[in-house]
């Protein structure tokens, strides 16, 4: 009897080993493998401005393998404070992907059958080109570094496809100011993707949305620690209060009064009565703050000024001549736009916008409006509907 349980405990410890073994490999087969890398640009790359950016780099990574044609290639654009971490770990935050999410194995950007490939914009502060980088004189641009436009991005990026040997991309994706890359691709370079796929965005900044940029800039360089944009020799001793005040007035944008009053009414943060100072007394001023304060440890204060001026910058139709339906006249791509019914940064009428320019042309277009309670952000958050409409327009 003995030996029976004895081999019976053996025979469990075995299978237990085998499970755990089973499971570990099972992790690692769902698990995003991606490569980090820097694409230097041969040429000094043109821009809007007339001037040029010499010695550029661009940071991307790269998930999933790119086939013999070359054809399943999927360019992911990231937003204003985004980066090329769409789907891996943050190198200083430690924080997973900032889309997740929605990129890997089996998930609606599946790296099983796709190439995806997510770059750092020129002028940002996560490896590609931008003010904290050093110029050719060897120290930092700061506010040397020349203004770009969405257009400038998108130059950068088409030139890191040419880089990779990538003609034409299977489709271009992008949120936000992700959204604007791809229809300034879509508008400019209309033979470089098949799908167009564009997510809470527009075609023009707005009055409102250049006038919140401009208090978040004001914030930063009224901050003494700005002085004048140089301040990368003093490290640490940044424009940390005025990048943080920025952050906190441009993440209100990015919410809705809905999600805002379900997710912290006028509750109090850690104590029963008022303070009758000036304290965070409610949640949501700590949850600003902490926002803010958090921002500063991942983003450039110069960068911030450099893209949401490219942002304000941005208007398509201005770009063709003031007609935005000429804009997309030459793209033969296949079109989907996404917005949000509690999206008042770029409300579902900058989409329908954008679409009956596309339907002027002819082109091949599809539209929804997704219920949300989160406002902008929502193409970040866990969201089963706009899984299905990227997944679906991705593959069909």
């Amino acid at each position: 009897m003995g030996r029976t349980v004895k081999g019976a405990k053996l025979c469990i410890s075995s299978v237990r080993a085998e499970l755990v073994e089973a499971l570990s490999n099972l992790f690692a087969s769902c698990a995003v493998s991606n490569q980090e890398q820097t694409y230097q640009i041969p040429d000094d790359l043109p821009l809007d401005s007339g001037q040029s950016l010499a010695d550029a780099q661009i940071a991307y990574e790269t998930y999933g393998t790119l086939n013999a044609a070359r054809s399943n290639a999927i360019l992911i654009c990231h937003a204003l404070t985004g980066d090329q971490y769409v789907a891996s770990e943050h190198p200083l935050t430690g924080k997973p992907g900032w889309w997740e999410r929605m990129v890997g194995p089996g998930k609606p950007i599946d790296t099983e059958h796709y190439h995806v490939i997510c770059a750092n914009v020129i002028g940002s502060c996560m490896g590609s080109t931008g003010p904290k980088s050093l110029a050719p004189d060897g120290k930092p641009y700061g506010m040397r570094f020349p203004v770009i436009t969405i257009r400038d991005m998108v130059r950068g990026l088409v030139t890191l496809l040419d880089g990779l040997g990538i003609e034409k991309l299977h489709a271009i994706v992008g949120g936000s100011m992700g959204g604007m890359q791809a229809l300034s691709l879509a508008a400019n370079w209309p033979d470089r993707a098949a799908r167009v796929l564009v997510i809470a965005s527009t075609a023009r900044h707005s009055a409102q949305n250049i006038a919140f940029h401009e208090v978040g800039r004001q914030a930063i360089m009224a901050d003494p620690a700005w002085a004048g944009g140089d301040y990368y020799a003093d490290a640490g001793n940044g424009p940390e209060a005025g990048l943080a005040v920025a952050r906190m007035a441009a993440h209100i944008t990015y919410l809705s009064e809905e999600g805002l009053t379900e997710k912290f009414g006028r509750r109090l943060q850690d104590r029963d009565t008022k303070s009758f100072g000036f304290d965070a007394d409610f949640q949501i001023e700590s949850y600003l703050r902490y926002q803010g304060s958090g921002f500063t440890q991942r983003f450039d204060a110069n960068s911030y000024l450099y893209i949401t001026r490219a942002m304000d910058y941005f208007d398509i139709a201005e770009e063709h001549g003031g007609k935005l339906a000429d804009a997309f006249a030459q793209s033969t791509a296949r079109f989907c736009l996404v917005s949000f019914d509690t999206d008042w940064l770029y409300p579902t009428a900058e989409s329908r916008h954008v679409v009956h320019a596309l339907n002027a042309t002819s082109a091949k277009v599809s539209f929804v409006e997704l219920s949300a309670a989160a406002g902008h952000d929502s193409f970040l958050l866990p969201h089963d509907q706009l899984d299905r409409v990227v997944g679906g327009f991705l593959n069909g």
